[in-house]
């Protein structure tokens, strides 16, 4: 088990949050100091984290999470997240890790591979970049210095319960988040599925 520097949180704000099909919820936002990455990284608390909080690792997505793009099911879980984290108590971190961690103008290139019939991941091999480029030491640190060592991680991604666990972190339970399909995001989430093992239903994401 790595031996991560401890990171401390830096502040805390109440900010009150709103979702554009009126759905709202009280959460208090942490900044920290000393993440190993140096980038902004976000804890959204959520209800009355009990002593083992539902928590969700929730990596950055401008055109999902801001646009309402419909390639991928970013914007969707992440008000699905807010909501089921709120009804019961825990933590999302929102991480600043856009397009698995290769950046935005990087993945709107992997866009226009996709257009040309490569899947998510081969279009990011296809620019010589990692499939998943993200680290979850920075997430592993807010969670510690939240005073979080054991949770329900609310994630279809087995990647992120094993490098939580890898850096300390007790997942006592990996909660699947719902199903968001769109006409353009159905071979995206198949090659979730099938490159990197996902939990979603495969036989719903039919791409005819």
């Amino acid at each position: 088990m790595p031996d991560i520097p401890a990171a401390t949180p830096r502040a805390r704000v109440r900010v009150p949050l709103r979702f554009a099909d009126g759905y709202g919820a009280d959460a208090e936002l942490v900044t920290f100091h000393g993440l190993t990455d140096g980038r902004e990284h976000l804890a959204v608390v959520l209800g009355e984290p009990g002593p083992v909080p539902l928590v969700r690792l929730h990596s950055e997505c401008l055109t999902g999470d801001v646009f309402g793009s419909a390639r991928c099911d970013c914007g969707p879980q992440l008000r699905e997240a807010v909501e089921r984290i709120a009804g019961r108590g825990g933590v999302l971190l929102y991480l600043r890790q856009e397009g698995r961690g290769i950046g935005l103008y990087n993945k709107l290139d992997a866009y226009a591979l996709q257009d040309e019939g490569l899947d998510t991941y081969a279009a990011n091999a296809a620019l010589g970049l990692p499939e998943d480029a993200r680290d979850y030491t920075a997430a592993a640190q807010m969670l510690g210095a939240l005073g979080i060592t054991e949770l329900d991680l609310l994630s279809n991604n087995p990647d992120k319960a094993a490098q939580l666990r890898s850096l300390g972190i007790a997942v006592r339970d990996r909660v699947p988040t719902g199903v968001f399909t769109t006409p353009h995001n159905v071979r995206y989430l198949r090659a979730k599925v099938l490159q990197t093992q996902h939990t979603l239903p495969l036989a719903e994401l039919t791409a005819g």
